[in-house]
């Protein structure tokens, strides 16, 4: 932005700065930080999304733009038809680049790139930069980057207190949350299941308990979805049910509570979960309801937040069930980690052997040389 005020533009024109997001509220959330930003200066912000008709954003084609925030989709839409000028972007900004990827905008997102190759920056945004997709995405997309890493402060992580419960089965689960729920101090708490089949079901599971809840799954249309996010923040019920998916770009104040009613698939997304709490400088809560077959993800999780989960137990719903040995928490033992090490040395202290290349080259087989070749035996008389 301090970049539009000190070099302003002679005349109105297209976008000088273009940035994607993976969500349609996501959007509107940034698009919101930056008009607040920008309140008492002459720039000038829009959105382009889904869910909304083209004469609503006929205006962003015919008058001056400076920031445009956009999803992929209806922008890249635009740009095929020719509505969207591209030739401005000064500088193109990617927001959660590794959830685009997990929603399979990767062509989308390079095919923009590709519409704004004069701009002079590219700027990339990710939760994390683990795993070999999104580092070869930003290698393609990114010349001579500089990585700039923002790892919370011990402090801040510490707002988040995290705890599981050890629970049989899916019954013994559901009673553990309903129990947790009714506690006083949940008070606003989103619990994250994988499938969408598992929202309704627990939705169904809660009512029968006295809980009343709303939810979001991912074909849901965009007025239920605004619908079921303002009867949470409207206090009209206190828990919400949603997928990854479909919690994906929601910005929900004063959570109290996060439940991992199914444990994710990997540790980031634990991250992205349990960040729905503990926002604005207020502490929070993130329980996981774990299964004898969640152990090993238990023990990967602790391993990558560098803090091992506690587990805790209510008195009332104690499982019946023997926890898993240690040996399922996917650490490797003390006797695997010492042979590793033993083997890292041995082969650090084999001497080196000179490979040349000329030794390397296939020289083929070698001919026996012939009779003729070779010297005859010879004697003195």
């Amino acid at each position: 932005m301090q970049h539009l005020l000190d070099f302003p533009r002679k005349k109105s024109g297209p976008p000088r700065i273009l940035i994607l997001t993976p969500t349609r509220e996501l959007a509107m959330q940034v698009a919101d930080h930056a008009r607040e930003l920008a309140k008492h200066t002459h720039l000038d912000i829009a959105t382009i999304t889904g869910g909304v008709a083209y004469m609503n954003h006929a205006e962003v084609f015919s008058e001056n733009q400076d920031i445009v925030v956009a999803t992929t989709g209806r922008l890249l839409q635009y740009i095929k038809e020719e509505n969207f000028d591209c030739r401005a972007v000064e500088t193109l900004i990617l927001d959660e680049a590794d959830r685009m990827l997990d929603m399979g905008f990767a062509q989308d997102i390079e095919t923009i790139a590709g519409e704004t190759r004069w701009r002079k920056q590219t700027m990339l945004f990710s939760a994390t930069l683990e795993g070999d997709a999104i580092k070869d995405f930003a290698e393609r997309l990114l010349e001579e980057p500089v990585e700039v890493s923002a790892n919370p402060s011990t402090r801040e992580r510490k707002k988040i207190h995290q705890w599981y419960y050890r629970a049989d089965d899916i019954e013994h689960k559901t009673k553990l949350l309903v129990n947790l729920l009714q506690q006083p101090e949940a008070t606003r708490a989103i619990v994250f299941v994988r499938k969408r089949e598992r929202v309704h079901e627990l939705a169904n599971w809660l009512r029968e308990a006295g809980i009343n809840t709303c939810w979001l799954e991912g074909e849901m249309v965009q007025a239920k979805r605004n619908e079921a996010i303002k009867r949470l923040t409207d206090g009209r019920v206190n828990v919400l049910i949603a997928t990854d998916v479909a919690a994906r770009g929601i910005d929900i104040p004063d959570v109290s509570h996060v439940f991992n009613f199914d444990m994710p698939r990997t540790a980031d997304t634990y991250l992205h979960r349990i960040g729905r709490t503990g926002r604005a400088g207020k502490k929070g809560t993130a329980i996981s309801l774990v299964e004898a077959h969640d152990h090993l993800l238990l023990g990967k999780i602790g391993r990558y937040i560098e803090e091992p989960l506690k587990a805790r137990v209510i008195d009332e719903l104690r499982p019946t069930t023997r926890a898993p040995s240690e040996k399922l928490t996917g650490k490797p033992s003390k006797k695997v980690l010492a042979k590793r090490a033993q083997k890292k040395k041995d082969e650090k202290e084999k001497p080196r052997v000179k490979k040349r290349h000329r030794d390397t080259k296939n020289i083929g087989k070698r001919r026996k040389p012939s009779a003729a070749g070779t010297p005859s035996a010879s004697s003195d008389e």
